[in-house]
């Protein structure tokens, strides 16, 4: 069994002990590089089986544990590679989308309708990534509902750098936010944040604590969203505004095994 650090155990504990003593919590994760191992085909991705059980567990927490997994990815294709259970609250597209597990596996979404104008830079943004994905075998685009993603993970160094930065550059000049992440660009055409997702989750539940796991640039936002007493935890390497970091999903499995016990006594 992973050995989690002495401060982040006891973290972990005041937050139980928070929900245990009818306060709500919630307990969040990323999901790509946190619940489930990065890979080269994104639709492979599925959680570790020991991460897939710490949130079978979390889902028997009661009302006062809030679970909720929040991602890049778009809220359909979340719920069907994550298996998330029953009352899990998905957050997709960096918090763009909103949904929920219903009591029968299927997932219950507000629809998401994008403005005209949001539609047609996206449309530009995708046509940006295309022309640059093209320079290099391996490169490829990714369409969601408010953004667009370049992969290029199969791609070699320094090739992979240059079409990174070149997107980078092309995609900014169209005013549109783009970010680095592990091996991609993700450019999202609409003001929105992992962070502002999850302050907006805790408001709505009226949380007193939020644990939050996450492993990218996008989850650093979302880290430095939540407040000084919010568990926060990096997973992986990389510089963080986390309080606590972990090794890596097995680690990360342990975190959200440890509380759903401390909660689930």
């Amino acid at each position: 069994m992973t050995a989690l650090p002495a401060d982040l155990r006891e973290a972990l504990d005041d937050l139980a002990a928070l929900a245990r003593a009818g306060r709500t919590v919630v307990v969040a994760s990323d999901f790509d590089g946190v619940l489930a191992d990065l890979v080269d085909d994104p639709e492979s991705s599925r959680p570790r089986p020991e991460a897939a059980a710490a949130l079978a567990r979390l889902a028997t927490a009661g009302p006062h544990a809030v679970l909720a997994l929040v991602s890049g990815r778009d809220v359909v294709t979340l719920a069907r590679l994550s298996g998330a259970p029953a009352g899990t609250v998905l957050v997709g597209s960096h918090g763009a989308e909103r949904g929920v597990v219903a009591p029968d596996g299927t997932l219950d979404a507000r629809p998401l309708d994008l403005p005209a104008a949001d539609a047609d830079r996206l449309a530009a943004v995708v046509r940006v990534l295309e022309d640059v994905a093209e320079r290099a075998e391996g490169a490829w685009v990714e369409r969601k509902p408010t953004s667009a993603v370049l992969h290029v993970r199969l791609v070699a160094q320094p090739a992979a750098e240059d079409l990174r930065s070149e997107a980078l550059e092309r995609v900014r000049a169209l005013g549109v936010d783009a970010m680095l992440g592990k091996d991609v660009v993700d450019c999202n055409v609409v003001a929105t944040s992992k962070g502002a997702a999850l302050t907006a989750l805790g408001a709505e539940t009226s949380a007193a604590r939020t644990l939050y796991l996450g492993d990218d640039v996008t989850d650093e936002r979302a880290f430095a969203a939540l407040g000084p007493d919010d568990v926060t935890v990096r997973v992986g390497p990389g510089e963080t505004v986390a309080r606590f970091r972990v090794t890596g999903t097995t680690d990360a499995a342990a975190v959200l095994a440890h509380v759903g016990d401390a909660i689930v006594t």
